[in-house]
């Protein structure tokens, strides 16, 4: 018997009719500008307006809310305040429906877009893009949307590239711009150069004056924050990378080194040191100088030497050194007796006098003895450095007001005549200057033969012989 098949026709069905089609579906928007300026924020109420009046407009969607983003790239998710909170909640089942412009509106990361797609569906919450006509419930809206957002993302490598090229061609040309709302001591010039704010570049000065001092930067934004002086961005406490940002920007000293770091990746936005990778850009002679050259790089070298082990306040702290170990003297209180306070006083010793096999030869030092040596040191500097006394001069005749009945020329002798005098005094008779010492002395190495080596920051040498310490009142010997 032969085989037959037949094909009995399908019955026309009525769709179903169920509670969904009776409900409204609640509707969010999503709005995004990329930058801040005016034109774009002018697109951004625009948007606004538009999705309020578009959702309005279906009857079966319910207007249930806006989710914005001004100002953010859409490059990352991570950041981006309104689309993380719109997810939060779409994901709480506070709405049903999601519109926005575009894909490159939604994220110009093809990973962010269709993972954040694929979360959403599985909650049942589905997104339209009004611009492409894609709804990701459509069988074919994943590959249209695996497609565009390669392109949208391609799109924003494209801007990238193009806003870098233009960054340094202006490089190039010797242009940039500072964040001046966050930069102590300089405004922005009619000429669009840095010109200084008098008042900000006193504390920049003072910044570099208390780090010459000694000051660690832990501690001059201790005393920054003591005095109530607003930081760079207006807020009363000081970080500490602040102060050394400011310590090592070469602008504080008129020039301008440009492109000192750079974007690694258009997507991750993070930031890399300069070590070679790109050319740099030194312009000399850019703006009008804060500081001297001279301070900038003494305070770098610096900064370069190695971290101080125990940093101390104390004026002679870090600076004087044992002959024999190699070890820092530090201050120590003798003759500190319960009844008998008269004898209590400072002295300096090895720090690592009892740490050898053989116990360090060096001597102690009396803090009046230390004030002494630096006091010759200083006379000795003068009264064999013709262009100290020059320099003196010129600073003194620079500062005074004198009658205009006396001519410069006499004023410069009188003034001469004045550091002649002042170099033939005692050192008993010089005023000690703690600021003098922190600034000028690199160190002072005690050797056992009782003497200090006092080193000047220019790399001059002086050798001073310690008095003999006895019964005798220590100043009488050091006249």
């Amino acid at each position: 018997m032969e085989r037959k098949v037949f094909k009995i026709a399908a019955r026309p069905l009525l769709p179903t009719i169920t509670a969904e089609h009776f409900l409204k579906r609640r509707v969010a928007a999503y709005a995004r500008v990329s930058t801040s300026s005016e034109e774009q924020l002018v697109s951004f109420e625009a948007q606004k307006d538009y999705y309020e009046k578009y959702i309005h407009a279906h009857p079966n969607w319910e207007f249930a809310g806006l989710y914005v983003d001004e100002g953010i790239s859409g490059v990352s998710c991570k950041n981006r305040a309104g689309f993380n909170s719109m997810i939060k909640d779409a994901l709480d089942g506070s709405f049903d429906l999601i519109i926005t412009k575009s894909i490159s509106r939604f994220a110009r990361n093809t990973v962010d877009t269709l993972t954040t797609i694929r979360m959403l569906k599985e909650k049942g919450i589905e997104v339209y893009f009004e611009k492409e006509h894609i709804f990701t419930f459509d069988s074919k809206g994943e590959l249209m949307l695996t497609i565009l957002s390669s392109i949208a993302q391609e799109e924003s490598r494209s801007i990238s590239e193009n806003v870098k090229w233009g960054c340094r061609k202006r490089m190039a040309d010797g242009n940039y711009s500072l964040p001046y709302k966050y930069f102590l001591g300089y405004k922005k010039g009619d000429d669009n150069k840095p010109t200084i704010v008098e008042d900000e570049a006193k504390i920049i000065r003072r910044i570099y004056r208390l780090f010459l001092e000694g000051r660690t930067p832990s501690n001059i934004a201790a005393i920054l924050k003591a005095e109530s002086v607003l930081s760079p961005a207006g807020k009363p406490t000081w970080q500490v990378a602040t102060v050394i940002s400011i310590l090592t920007n070469e602008k504080y000293y008129g020039v301008a080194l440009l492109q000192k770091t750079y974007t690694e990746d258009f997507m991750t936005k993070k930031w890399r040191k300069n070590n070679g990778e790109l050319p740099q850009y030194y312009i000399e002679s850019d703006h009008e100088p804060i500081v001297s050259k001279e301070v900038f790089d003494e305070v770098q070298r610096r900064l370069s030497l190695p971290t101080k082990e125990n940093p101390s306040h104390n004026t002679f702290a870090n600076k004087l050194f044992c002959g024999d170990c190699g070890g820092k003297y530090g201050r120590k209180i003798v003759g500190s007796y319960r009844d008998n306070k008269k004898y209590r006083h400072a002295v300096w010793k090895c720090n690592r006098r009892y740490d050898h096999a053989e116990k360090c030869q060096t001597p102690y030092l009396y803090e009046e003895v230390i004030t002494h040596a630096f006091n010759k040191a200083v006379l000795w500097q003068l009264r064999n450095n013709p262009s100290l006394v020059e320099l003196c001069c010129k600073l003194v005749l620079s500062s005074i007001r004198a009658a205009k009945s006396v001519s410069k020329a006499e004023r410069k002798q009188m003034i001469v005549d004045y550091i002649s005098e002042f170099l033939d005094a005692s050192p008993n008779e010089v005023a000690f200057s703690t600021t003098a010492w922190r600034v000028i002395i690199e160190r002072a190495d005690i050797i056992r033969d009782r003497q200090i080596i006092l080193q000047f920051i220019d790399g001059s040498k002086y050798v001073y012989t310690i008095p003999p310490y006895s019964n005798i009142r220590r100043k009488q010997l050091l006249k």
